[in-house]
């Protein structure tokens, strides 16, 4: 579904993206995990064609990411942001429901309002929940509001920028049994950026770690803990020395 063959991105003098080679197969999921800085969301910005990469070559089923309609191309994404960056301005189920009414296959208020109702049953919240407005919501409702609205639109793929940053541990475990039941039923290609290992366990088939702009390991969730690969042993198990340098 997403090929990402040599891919090269600077700013200025940083070089973020240094070849960077990944194939997430259909209905995969795969899980980037690396430290700040390592080019986890420029790459993501690159597949959405919100970056162009300085040279190599991406492609979402087989087609360019710079080429063709943009709307018929981001309409194939879903996306949930990183604490949940819903609009405070509207509503529970306009927030659900925001693409869904726009654009050239919008649908009329009264179905847009019936879908994001049952999304929102979908990520287990009452219809009640629909008229409140975010800052009336825990950070977990928040979450979960973000999550249908990821979904509302069927999406082909879904991404997951950090999906459970500010939560506790047990919603945390709530949100990624959420995201897997979800990405599973619908049979979505999914890409999810996160430092939480918890999830790392919970979401991926595949795991891609990114250091300096390199991929420094990739394989099945089942060969994680006995990669051998000292870069991504050092970071799951935390320790201060390896070949990770620590900024002090």
């Amino acid at each position: 579904m997403i090929s990402i063959k040599d891919v090269h991105k600077s700013f200025s003098n940083n070089n973020v993206l240094q070849g960077v080679n990944m194939e997430i197969a259909k209905g995969e999921s795969m899980v980037i995990i690396g430290g700040s800085g390592t080019g986890k969301s420029v790459l993501l910005k690159c597949i959405l064609g919100l970056e162009n990469p300085d040279s190599g070559k991406i492609t979402v089923g087989g087609k360019e990411t710079n080429r063709g309609d943009r709307d018929v191309f981001l309409a194939r994404f879903g996306m949930l942001f990183q604490n949940a960056a819903l609009f405070d301005s509207l509503s529970v189920w306009q927030n659900v429901a925001f693409r869904l009414m726009r654009g050239p296959n919008k649908i009329s208020k009264n179905d847009a309002r019936d879908i994001a109702i049952e999304k929102l049953r979908r990520v287990g919240l009452k219809p009640e929940v629909s008229d409140k407005f975010p800052a009336e919501l825990s950070g977990g409702m928040q979450k979960r509001v973000g999550l249908a609205r990821a979904i509302a639109a069927e999406p082909e793929i879904i991404f997951f920028d950090e999906p459970t940053t500010g939560l506790d541990p047990i919603m945390s475990g709530v949100i990624n049994e959420l995201i897997r039941e979800i990405v599973v039923e619908m049979g979505a290609t999914a890409l999810t950026i996160t430092h939480d290992m918890s999830s790392v366990h919970s979401i991926a088939d595949k795991v891609t770690m990114l250091h300096d702009g390199q991929v420094q390991w990739s394989g099945n969730i089942r060969e994680l803990d006995n990669s051998g690969n000292p870069y991504l042993e050092q970071f799951i198990n935390g320790h201060a020395n390896g070949p990770i340098e620590a900024v002090r």
